[in-house]
């Protein structure tokens, strides 16, 4: 593999580590408050659907991400209805959001589009174009650093720095300020919180809703910025990878990063090698396409035990009267 082609992989890497990035972000927040929220997938499903949908009938990208992020906090939000005021069962909860967005959305593009479950394709303003770095061109002769500059670093849509900002900001948020401290302590040890005075309910909500934020981004960068419109199902078990990646990362921001970017390498990695032939033995393609697939598995029956979740994940709190 020469330089150019290593770098080719690497920004396939980046690209398709972005939705998983953001989902896993989404999780974090909701997890370290005691919500457990495998319902990522249909957030970000529902969200691909209307910022596709809506980017397309009004030619204006941003549109179609306010939309995103609008359903999907809709959709956390009753989430958190079932989960925070009802005390219901979390687990049942996001299940049911998944397959509630799996089907829905197929029936809504249908109705407006009639294209099969899809939108139409996406073109100018309505997607997200690539952005060029500040001397991008000019630095592109020198070697080494400039190709790393210009086909890695630069080229990518506005989503993908957004995505890659959040790491650093979740870390700040969750970590150097009073309301982090508190999160966390919400899904550590909720009557702790409560005592001192400090409504559970309404973090668990704030980081509920931030998660809805999070995979309504997440969804509309794969409608908009990674794909040109919706397809079904186009999320492709990514929100089941993301709470794998952020199982294996320990519930931690930077960790995330690198989790989703390992995810992202193997999913450019079979993108762009099918068939490898080793030692005369020929890999399918089906075995390359399924290596992100084998890795949630593998890291599930490995690192579940390992990784020690926050002490309230998943467990309703009751208010002592």
């Amino acid at each position: 593999m020469d330089y150019m082609t290593l770098l080719q992989v690497l920004d396939s890497t980046v690209r398709l580590a972005t939705p998983l990035l953001l989902a896993c972000l989404a999780g974090l927040y909701s997890e370290r408050a005691g919500i457990v929220d495998i319902g990522l997938e249909g957030k970000m499903l529902i969200a691909a659907l209307f910022s596709g949908a809506i980017a397309y009938v009004t030619g204006s990208v941003w549109l179609g991400v306010l939309a995103a992020v609008v359903s999907s906090t809709m959709l956390s939000l009753v989430h958190g209805l079932a989960s925070i005021t009802f005390r219901g069962n979390q687990l049942i909860s996001g299940v049911a959001i998944t397959m509630f967005a799996q089907g829905i959305t197929v029936l809504i593009a249908q109705h407006w589009f009639s294209q099969g479950g899809r939108t139409p394709s996406l073109f100018g303003g309505a997607r997200f174009e690539p952005l060029t770095l500040p001397f991008a061109e000019s630095l592109r002769p020198v070697p080494v650093l400039g190709p790393l500059y210009y086909e890695l670093i630069s080229g990518h849509s506005m989503l993908v720095y957004v995505a890659f900002l959040c790491v650093p900001l979740t870390w700040w948020v969750l970590f150097r300020t009073r309301f982090g401290l508190r999160l966390r302590a919400v899904g550590e040890n909720p009557a702790a919180v409560d005592t001192a005075g400090v409504s559970v309910v309404r973090l668990r909500y704030a980081a509920i809703v931030i998660c809805g934020v999070l995979c309504g981004l997440a969804g509309a960068y794969l409608a908009t910025g990674l794909q040109a419109g919706f397809t079904k199902d186009m999320t492709a078990g990514r929100g089941y990878i993301a709470l794998a990646a952020l199982i294996f990362a320990k519930w931690r921001p930077w960790y995330a990063l690198y989790a989703t970017l390992l995810f992202g390498l193997l999913q450019a990695v079979a993108l762009r090698y099918q068939n490898i032939n080793l030692g005369g033995i020929v890999i399918p393609v089906q075995v390359m396409d399924a290596l992100p697939y084998i890795l949630t598995v593998v890291i599930l029956a490995g690192f579940v035990g390992k990784a020690t979740p926050p002490r309230a994940a998943s467990q309703p709190y009751i208010k002592e009267r």
